[in-house]
């Protein structure tokens, strides 16, 4: 329930506000309400993809190699065949995307891990719902899961030397400032003089 707003002026998507005199009741304010339109947003679920380190990216990179070898770069001589050039050079990218990219569903928790082998294994359980099949499954992705883990850890390894590297608390850190003991205005530097100053102290204290 609303007693003052602010809509801006004459504004068709805002124009829609009532007032509600009736319904005070014992107040003195009264109920005002603003109808706000919604645009509808296109949210998307799907996305095509190239899974990292597989037969496809392999594929994909050469094909583009040789697109790029095919293109006609000898008559560059103004910005109009330079665009030209560009404009062949990426309607091939597309084509060999769309050749070897696969569609897939777009989730919050994206599963790095997978690849072909887990799809093709899940869908052969899936048309024959048989135990055995969904055994290899789970193996196939028991497998795939370790292989892929192992290959990140192999890689930070190499990359940084440690991972522990990565954690904020190994990085160096500024040393706090520190302030030597002093006892009768000397400094206790030494093991000898740092136990004399603190045995006066306890001794003082215990007097």
């Amino acid at each position: 329930m609303l007693d003052l707003t602010f809509l801006r002026f004459e504004s068709k998507e805002f124009s829609n506000h009532f007032i509600y005199s009736n319904w005070h009741l014992t107040s003195d304010h009264v109920p005002l309400t603003v109808t706000i339109p919604i645009v509808e947003e296109y949210i998307q679920t799907k996305k095509c993809m190239i899974v990292k380190d597989s037969e496809e990216e392999k594929t994909f990179i050469n094909e583009v190699i040789k697109a790029i070898k095919y293109i006609d770069t000898s008559n560059l001589s103004d910005i109009i065949s330079l665009k030209s050039t560009i404009c062949t050079f990426a309607h091939y990218l597309d084509i060999i995307w769309e050749k070897n990219s696969r569609i897939v569903n777009i989730t919050k928790h994206p599963k790095s891990w997978w690849n072909m082998n887990c799809s093709r294994d899940l869908e052969k359980y899936r048309s024959s719902k048989c135990i055995e099949d969904w055994k290899q499954f789970k193996n196939m992705v028991k497998s795939t899961k370790h292989s892929f883990f192992d290959l990140k850890i192999q890689e930070i390894a190499n990359k940084k030397w440690d991972p522990f590297e990565l954690m904020n608390w190994v990085n160096k850190h500024k040393l706090s400032t520190v302030e030597a003991i002093k006892y009768n205005g000397q400094s206790c530097l030494e093991i000898d003089n740092l136990w004399h100053a603190f045995h006066s102290l306890f001794n003082t204290a215990q007097d």
